[in-house]
């Protein structure tokens, strides 16, 4: 019996339900850093016609900014108002 790799228990948890990335860390075991990495490959790896990756992106606390550049990353401040205060980015795959 093989053990599913650390790609494929993220996008397992990510068909059952939306997560963060903090979320993902905690769930499959690997630190946060290095979940980013996870993310992009695993967006990569979907064929688009049967799942899709879906992104709900990073959020400003402060003035509400949602448009950054890369939605699969954590930003460290608001380019608009410059708040650190953001709310992770929520990946799914549906």
């Amino acid at each position: 019996m093989t053990e599913d790799t650390t790609r494929q228990r993220i996008a397992d948890e990510l068909r059952a339900d939306p997560a963060t990335a903090s979320d993902l860390s905690s769930r499959v075991g690997v630190p946060a850093s290095t979940v980013y990495d996870h993310l992009r490959h695993v967006a990569r790896s979907l064929d688009g016609e049967d799942e899709q990756f879906l992104v709900a992106p990073p959020e400003c606390k402060n003035c509400g900014f949602s448009a950054f550049d890369d939605p699969v990353n954590y930003p460290s401040r608001c380019p608009e108002c410059r708040n650190e205060g953001i709310e992770e980015a929520v990946f799914k795959i549906e």
